[in-house]
């Protein structure tokens, strides 16, 4: 179900992706998207009057990590007033109880596709060949690709459809190690199977850069968009508002 405010002029339309639920093989823990992740972002780009789907790779209800959930116990996102309202709107709960697969969209109708972090892209979206082309193919075209997170994994490999990666030449940033580390410390154990920077940074012809642990960061090279964590959603749905205008 899109979420449309009337403009006049030709709506832009972006199709925020978000993991389908997993479990961790570290911690045994269920994971998925990260809310914040995508309710910033999807607040952004309605308030710029764009349309938005929320779908996932499989489809069906997505189940967000728990410590993103500001009803969560543990609190640590008590603060997030936005992902609050989203949650207690049934019409806009319903938004991630019901989404379509990428196989049920029509991908060239979309401005722009935006990638949601959270633990479950480490499992979903770095193996998932079909998230990985949807990111080639949108940059290949010349629409904009965002990603946000943990969800830019899937750029530590992911490639144009020419077979070039598509960070060859570009600047981009992803979870980092500092946060990495304040993550692990929190819960007392190891949390991801992997670190997007160590590998990153690994990668020859490309410049990954990270600024201050959970402090807002977007990076914009040309048609890609990318955010460190999830205090950077907004600040990346903002740079796509910025090259697709409203």
């Amino acid at each position: 179900m899109p979420a449309t405010i009337d403009r006049h002029g030709p709506v832009k339309r972006v199709l925020v992706v978000a993991s389908n639920p997993a479990v961790s093989d570290r911690t045994g823990w269920p994971i998925g998207f990260w809310w914040s992740e995508l309710t910033h972002p999807y607040r952004e780009f309605v308030e710029a009057g764009y349309e938005v789907t929320i779908a996932s790779p499989d489809g069906g209800a997505l189940q967000a990590d728990s410590f993103s959930d500001p009803n969560d116990a543990s609190g640590y996102s008590a603060e997030d007033l936005v992902s609050r309202g989203f949650i207690a709107s049934p019409e806009h709960a319903a938004l991630v109880a019901r989404t379509p697969s990428l196989a049920e969209v029509d991908l060239d109708s979309y401005d722009a596709v935006f990638l949601v972090g959270g633990q479950g892209p480490m499992y979903t979206f770095r193996n998932d060949q079909r998230v990985k082309d949807l990111v080639g193919r949108f940059l290949a075209a010349g629409r904009i690709a965002a990603v946000v997170c943990h969800a830019t994994c899937v750029l530590l490999d992911a490639r144009m459809p020419d077979g070039g990666l598509v960070v060859a030449g570009r600047t981009w940033t992803g979870f980092a190690n500092s946060e990495e580390d304040v993550a692990d410390a929190f819960t007392g154990q190891r949390i991801q199977p992997f670190r997007i920077e160590d590998e990153a940074r690994a990668m020859p012809g490309t410049n990954f850069v990270v600024h201050g642990a959970f402090r807002a960061h977007a990076v914009r090279d040309g048609n890609l968009v990318t955010g460190q964590q999830q205090h950077s959603g907004a600040a990346a749905a903002r740079l796509v508002v910025e090259a697709l205008g409203r």
